[in-house]
């Protein structure tokens, strides 16, 4: 090798190194592993042509999304049907001792703009759920951003949820009605937690969810400097500059305004409508403990954007933020299982939620890792294998064989 090949193959691979490289704290599991597929997925996005949206969605149906096929869980039957006009996947374990199930409605993630139920992590995680549980599993095809907005992926979460709870749909899946959770993660434990709510407060419904399980959810777009958005602001796989862009994309705030929510402009003291009274309900100095609060200090602005949330309704609605309910809503929400990761801006939404829905009596159990980090919870799967996101699995599958 020549004196020029030599200096070209160190300049490129030094180049590589810098692109990669991402500095973590410590704590962090596998971070080189983290690190490369943070910059796979920042490679898809500038590569990509038309609304970058969908060109991460072709790279991850090329690389992620592949079909987990009959044989990956045998004895798990699989259907692809609608519930009330929208599309789910069914899962039906075949290995138990017969007679009523469990049932459980799983809502998956992506910042209400990616993932799909029927294909990838979420395919495989479904259908070892179902075989573990020995449960009818449903996960729900809601809509997604850009093609809607909120509250469209809500109301097809919705209707999917009262069409399962339904006395003639439970009974043809042989589903126990004393027996049915909601689930999902990060814009689906959003999803999962909202539901929960309207569910729980529907007169008309005879059957109820009786456990909800959230992981990593995303509940609340008006405090963008909460301890854990700042101490993970550029942690993969959701950066503090992401979590603004799915929330403003969801909500159909103009993509212009993107800097000044992530100054907290669009919940200044200017507000009206923020009271005191709704203002506490997402105050971390009351909600977290002196551990989760880091030695920080709020940022409430003085002045910001006149009038947002008149234009954009959605950032007081509890149907897009589950925190904001008042009490006597989360005094009605069944048990919960709330996970949450150390290295995750959303840690603290999270952590929160668990703080109100026990002041109302709710029964909560918070799993928090401490190595964790946003995504764990579905990278069980090769090439995306964590030790965290195996033990947060099993964690998980233990509390719903206690509590369904």
């Amino acid at each position: 090798m020549g004196p020029f090949s030599v200096v070209f193959t160190f300049l490129l691979t030094a180049s590589l190194a810098y692109y990669v490289y991402t500095p973590f704290p410590d704590g962090v599991e596998e971070p080189w592993k983290l690190m490369l597929l943070d910059a796979t997925f920042r490679t898809a996005q500038r590569l990509g042509f038309g609304h970058y949206i969908r060109s991460i969605r072709r790279f991850r149906e090329v690389l992620l999304e592949s079909d987990a096929g009959e044989d990956f869980v045998p004895g798990v039957k699989v259907s692809d049907v609608t519930f009330s006009g929208v599309p789910v996947r069914v899962y039906e374990a075949s290995g138990g001792q017969g007679g009523l199930r469990r049932g459980l409605l799983y809502f998956h993630g992506g910042g209400w703009a990616l993932g799909r139920a029927k294909k990838g992590s979420y395919d495989k995680l479904t259908r070892i759920v179902s075989a573990e549980l020995d449960a009818v599993v449903v996960s729900v095809d809601y809509r997604l951003y850009p093609e809607v907005q909120f509250p469209e992926p809500y109301l097809d979460c919705l209707a999917a949820a009262k069409h399962f709870l339904s006395a003639e749909v439970l009974s043809r899946y042989s589903v126990d009605p004393e027996r049915v959770g909601v689930s999902g993660d990060s814009a689906g434990g959003n999803l999962a937690a909202a539901v929960a709510q309207e569910i729980s407060q529907d007169s008309s419904m005879t059957v109820k969810f009786s456990a909800q399980a959230l992981v990593y959810p995303a509940l609340q777009a008006l405090d963008f400097h909460t301890p854990s958005c700042i101490q993970n602001q550029n942690i993969p796989v959701l950066s503090r500059s992401s979590l603004v862009q799915f929330w403003i994309q969801y909500l159909g705030v103009d993509l212009s305004l993107k800097e000044p929510f992530l100054s907290n402009q669009h919940s200044g003291l200017q507000q009206p409508l923020l009271t005191p009274e709704l203002r506490a309900r997402f105050n971390w100095t009351l909600l977290l403990s002196a551990e989760h609060q880091k030695n920080q200090s709020p940022v409430v602005a003085g002045q910001g954007l006149e009038g947002i949330l008149e234009k954009a309704p959605g950032l007081l609605d509890i149907r897009a933020s589950p925190l904001l309910a008042n009490p006597e809503v989360l005094s009605k929400c069944p048990k919960a299982y709330i996970l949450t990761c150390e290295f995750d801006v959303l840690r603290d939404d999270g952590l929160m939620y668990t703080q109100r829905l026990q002041n109302v009596g709710v029964q909560v159990t918070n799993a928090h890792y401490k190595d964790g980090f946003h995504g764990c919870f579905s990278m069980l799967f090769w090439p995306l294998e964590f030790d965290v996101g195996r033990r947060a699995f099993r964690h998980y599958i233990s509390w719903l064989q206690d509590n369904l």
